[in-house]
């Protein structure tokens, strides 16, 4: 049985690689529960227009690629890195995924870098960008140490019909080109980028924006290249298409992508690449864990006016690599307690003896726990279990919370999470009240407040025995 870092199906990770990864949130399951990440929106403009994008500005209310209440100068944002970094001393990585895309501001990404590099150089510091000028900066990116690079990828079809239809038009060469050869230089853009980045050892994770009856039928063709270029993770994410967003796609009524047509993408392109499954599609200012948006309690104010040498006092890096130093103790000690019955990209043939496998939903605060009661609880873990392991498939939000106070007891969510939850078989979590329980009860979902303060891996694997696979021996 392999353990829960894999570079391609069934295959362990390099030693070389695994140090890459070990406290990278992003290109790291296992590491996404402990270590936290801050995106610095120091690049405003972008080269291409996508019809599922809409940058917005001074917006709070959103939780999505494109979106920041504020930009910063390269200065001021390495400043908050800093004060951001002494107050989440967890905090691992930082990376520049907008508003626009990194490298159509590269004065100022490579600015930030530079200072990042200097002051910072315990961090990982990554981009996310569209490709289309990836080739120009290669050599520019390897200068500063950066070695995660994600690129946006929707399709690999060389006719540029597929991304005629969700490109109108890229920037390239100062004149704006559209249609099908604007997806066809984009599309060899981002193939000649993706490879020049792999033969120089830099780490790859390939998003895809997942658009049903756009580019849905070609993602596994998308896995395929991917894979021939030995790129390390790919990213399948649902189209995010609310009318209210703004973009194209939304304002043409094409409507948001659901969680089980994500999962049937991910079992179509899952053979041929590792993938992400624990993306939440975050803010271009987005800081803390993965799950979680800190971003409101750090505003300018706080960090904006103070030296350089007040705030790497704060950033404090001795104590930081202390801090590290307890979460990979930790890690230790929950890796024990779950037995390494994880597989990641298992066949449900490897899951289960018999083919059959169930879905178990999970509330968690994090550090790999079920500490989080359900009412608390805006997303929940998704785990695949069978009777000889389990897989982790994805996270599913929901708008709010159960319980958003006394004042909404009336308005619950309940409806929303039946329907987000009406596939899984068990929900774990610390604590339930009675009326959510029956309401769930009735869709046929079980709900078990017995793992408690368990570790989530081993807890989900128990459940699914006791409930579904316990034989009649063992109930004797």
């Amino acid at each position: 049985m392999s353990c829960s870092c894999t570079s391609s199906p069934n295959t362990s990770v390099n030693e070389e690689i695994q140090e890459k990864i070990k406290n990278h949130p992003c290109y790291s399951e296992g590491a996404h529960q402990h270590y936290a990440r801050i995106h610095i929106p120091v690049a405003p403009a972008c080269n291409i227009q996508c019809n599922y994008c809409n940058r917005k500005y001074d917006c709070s209310n959103e939780s999505r690629p494109g979106v920041t209440s504020g930009k910063l100068k390269p200065i001021e944002a390495v400043k908050k890195v800093l004060f951001v970094g002494g107050e989440i001393p967890q905090l691992s990585v930082a990376g520049i995924a907008g508003p626009g895309d990194a490298l159509a501001n590269p004065k100022k990404t490579f600015e930030a870098f530079k200072l990042l590099h200097e002051k910072s150089p315990d961090l990982k510091l990554c981009i996310s960008t569209n490709g289309l000028m990836l080739p120009q900066y290669v050599d520019k990116l390897v200068e500063f140490n950066v070695d995660h690079v994600t690129v946006t990828i929707n399709t690999v079809d060389e006719s540029g019909e597929v991304g005629s239809k969700i490109y109108p038009w890229i920037y390239w060469e100062k004149k704006k080109v559209r249609g099908k050869e604007a997806a066809k230089i984009l599309l060899e853009q981002q193939l000649k980028g993706i490879k020049m980045l792999t033969e120089r050892g830099i780490l790859v994770k390939a998003n895809s924006v997942l658009i049903p009856g756009i580019n849905d039928k070609g993602l596994p063709a998308v896995a395929k290249k991917l894979k021939e270029l030995n790129v390390f993770l790919h990213n399948i994410m649902p189209i995010l298409s609310k009318p209210e967003f703004g973009t194209k796609f939304g304002l043409d009524g094409v409507p948001s992508a659901t969680d089980q047509e994500v999962m049937a993408a991910q079992d179509a392109c899952g053979m041929d690449m590792k993938l992400m499954s624990h993306c939440r599609q975050c803010r271009a200012d987005a800081v803390g864990l993965i799950g979680e948006d800190k971003s409101d309690a750090f505003h300018r104010d706080s960090f904006v006016n103070m030296s350089f040498s007040e705030l790497e006092e704060k950033y404090d890096l001795d104590g930081r690599v202390q801090k590290h130093q307890m979460i990979e103790r930790w890690r230790g000690h929950l890796e024990k307690a779950n037995e390494r019955i994880k597989i990641e990209q298992a066949t449900k043939e490897e899951l289960s003896s018999n083919g059959v496998t169930k879905l178990v939903a999970v509330t968690t605060s994090g550090e790999g726990m079920i500490n989080m009661h359900f009412g608390s609880a805006s997303e929940f873990l998704i785990y695949e279990a069978g009777d000889k392991a389990i897989k982790f498939v994805m996270h599913r939000k929901i708008e709010s919370s159960y319980c958003s106070g006394p004042e909404e007891c009336n308005n619950n969510p309940i409806e929303e999470i039946k329907t987000t939850l009406k596939d899984c078989d068990i929900l774990l979590t610390q604590k339930i009240g009675e009326c959510p329980m029956d309401e769930l009860n009735a869709i046929g979902l079980i709900c078990d407040e017995s793992y408690a303060n368990e570790p989530i891996e081993k807890s989900v694997y128990e459940a699914a025995k006791k409930h579904f696979y316990m034989d009649e021996k063992e109930v004797g």
